[in-house]
């Protein structure tokens, strides 16, 4: 498949690249500083601006699928699902947050007691993107939200999946960058959470 990958160097959008790329996959990786992509066979860097609709809509153009994988507090949700619409690409997933994942019906982990304040700004936006993503009939989208802690590990390949609700076991609630990187690989070449959020979790 061609895949554009808006946010390749960030830390889950850097593993997702190797993944897609292990699998065979062509990405066009859509970033910043194009130098800072890592040189492969089926890589093409190209230098994109998140807040500037028309150049990034000429950049998705004639790709299977589209995945966003940049911080919500430096982008604007709208501006990407129109690029994506306006290139005519259907199949949109997005590098998700935990913390609008719940803990308790209808209780959000950004709205809990000990959920960190520097994270909040994003959650809320995490949040919000989901929201419009929700109302959104064009596009095949999907948002995967990580676990709690998201950290650099292992990629093991053993993890669980779930829907609207925080993920945890007896160590807490977490997913490495590696392993959600194969779970939303998975998710591209086959997918089963069509406008739907999912989870990814130990």
């Amino acid at each position: 498949m061609n895949i554009a990958l808006i946010g390749a160097t960030g830390r889950a959008g850097s593993e997702i690249l190797k993944e897609l790329v292990r699998r065979g996959h062509h990405v066009t990786a859509i970033v910043r500083n194009p130098e800072k992509v890592p040189a492969g066979a089926n890589v093409t860097a190209k230098k994109g601006d998140v807040f500037d609709k028309a150049g990034l809509t000429e950049l998705l153009k004639g790709h299977d699928a589209v995945v966003s994988a940049v911080h919500f507090t430096a982008s604007d949700p709208q501006i990407l699902i129109d690029a994506v619409k306006a290139a005519g690409v259907t199949r949109y997933l997005v590098v998700g947050g935990a913390g609008s994942l719940e803990v308790a019906p209808g209780v959000a982990l950004v709205t809990t007691p000990g959920f960190p304040a520097e994270y909040k700004a994003e959650a809320f936006k995490g949040g919000d993107f989901l929201a419009l993503l929700r109302q959104e009939k064009a596009l095949d989208w999907t948002f995967l939200s990580p676990s709690a802690l998201f950290f650099d590990g292992p990629r093991t390949g053993t993890f669980r999946l779930g829907k609207d609700q925080l993920l945890s076991n007896e160590k807490g609630s977490s997913i490495s960058f590696a392993d959600y990187a194969i779970a939303l690989a998975d998710e591209v070449e086959k997918p089963a959470h069509t406008k739907q959020r999912f989870t990814v979790g130990y």
